[in-house]
């Protein structure tokens, strides 16, 4: 997999290890996979909620898919020449975009790490670019044991310093 991170500071590696984990887990080809990870100030991600989603206000995490995945394992041979980056030959997935000062805030409020709302967020915005949503309560109970699932068996806990 390959991540363009901008503004990621020092819990890069931990989130590159979460979000390689979850291709692992769920049995994605992670070597034909990249996408963008940007973290942002609170009046960044206001901008781009209200341009995108018409929600004036700050949000923790935002996932632009670049594809209409349905949590289908991907093979880039099943996509359009245009889904694949000609200089990488790999399929973007699309963009995340986290409030850095809300994750700050959240983890305070949760009682655990930085670093583990920050892998916590990346993990969310990547499953929502793989096509998982949590507008029906099933689905939601679906991505948030998910994300459990992964976080444990990656060893990102709530008590991850």
């Amino acid at each position: 997999m390959t991540i363009y991170f901008t503004n990621v500071g020092l819990h890069k590696h931990k989130i590159k290890h979460v979000l390689e984990g979850a291709l692992k887990y769920l049995k994605q080809p992670s070597r034909d996979i990249e996408m963008s990870l940007s973290v942002v100030t609170p009046n960044e991600i206001r901008q781009l909620n209200a341009q995108f989603r018409g929600i004036d206000s700050v949000t923790d995490v935002l996932s632009f898919p670049t594809l209409e995945l349905n949590r289908e394992q991907l093979n880039r041979n099943n996509f359009p020449a245009d889904a694949v980056n000609s200089k990488t030959g790999k399929l973007n997935i699309g963009d995340v975009i986290v409030c850095f000062d809300r994750a700050k805030e959240q983890a305070q409020s949760y009682g655990h790490s930085l670093k583990r709302e920050l892998c916590f967020l990346s993990l969310h915005g990547m499953l929502h670019l793989l096509g998982y949503d949590h507008v029906e309560p099933s689905d939601e109970r679906q991505m948030e044991d998910l994300q459990e699932a992964i976080l444990t068996k990656l060893h990102v806990t709530r008590k991850t310093k």
